[in-house]
């Protein structure tokens, strides 16, 4: 039999394991790829929830400050949110703090911090802008 016409059992054995190595780091980059597929998909309905929350903020003219906390909905069951609106220097100004915290870890996945303006209630009562007064003729 001629020494180099067939494979030998070391040469077979060592193709086994480059073989099992490389579908190894594949099936590993397949899991990484995937986990990182559910974490940005976890972030983006955390975004859309946060953003929302402050879009019904600027929808309704009544909000007052303080700390408010609800649950996704329905289709986010795995998401709470906690908004919190704070007063600013500036009259009428207030920063609006939106935390989307994961249910069961109870970690931060989300937080969307913004500036909202309210009119005053005072400065229809005066006529005019706060501090101005009219005269009357």
């Amino acid at each position: 039999m001629k020494s180099g016409a067939a494979f030998s059992l070391i040469e077979v054995m060592v193709a086994i394991l480059i073989l099992a190595i490389a579908i190894t780091g594949l099936t590993q980059g397949i899991s990484t790829a995937l986990g990182a597929s559910k974490e940005s998909e976890l972030q983006t309905a955390a975004a859309l929830l946060a953003a929302g929350q402050v879009e019904l903020l600027r929808a309704q003219t009544d909000w007052t400050d303080g700390t408010d906390e609800g649950d996704g909905g329905a289709g986010l069951k795995r998401y709470h949110w906690r908004q919190t609106i704070s007063p600013t220097e500036i009259e009428g100004l207030h920063e609006v703090d939106v935390a989307v915290v994961d249910e069961p870890s109870g970690s931060t996945i989300y937080e969307l911090k913004t500036m909202l303006f309210q009119t005053p209630t005072d400065t229809a009562s005066q006529g005019g802008p706060k501090g101005h007064r009219q005269h009357e003729p």
